[in-house]
């Protein structure tokens, strides 16, 4: 379980980088030129925006890696970049597989309560 914690948690914050790039970049293309803003509509938060951009695949991937030694604390950072990914972002198309991915992976590692080694965290 830990294992499977560990290879979801780094493909969600990979995943979650490319939602990032873009969702950044769109951020700093609409301040600069408000006409894109006009056409494609404007950003609500664009705080929120870019801390998720940062933060959500930075918990994800540190989360991922920190599964198999730590799950408990893996999962929990798994978790919080589900969690801050979906209120940064929303549920879409292009969200669900980051999402999606950072959730199992933070549940499989909060439950890897009796692993294949002798650590347990509970």
């Amino acid at each position: 379980m830990r294992n499977a914690a560990l290879i979801l948690g780094i493909i969600g914050g990979l995943l979650a980088m490319i939602v990032g790039f873009f969702s950044y970049g769109y951020t700093v293309l609409t301040e600069s030129h408000q006409e894109v803003s006009q056409f494609f509509g404007p950003v609500q938060d664009v705080q929120m925006i870019r801390l998720a951009s940062f933060l959500g695949p930075l918990l994800a991937i540190a989360g991922g890696a920190m599964a198999r030694v730590r799950a408990l604390w893996g999962g929990v950072l798994m978790l919080g970049a589900a969690g801050l990914l979906y209120m940064a972002f929303g549920f879409g198309v292009f969200t669900m597989f980051p999402i999606g991915f950072c959730l199992v992976g933070g549940l499989l590692a909060v439950a890897a309560g009796k692993p294949d080694e002798d650590k347990s965290h509970f």
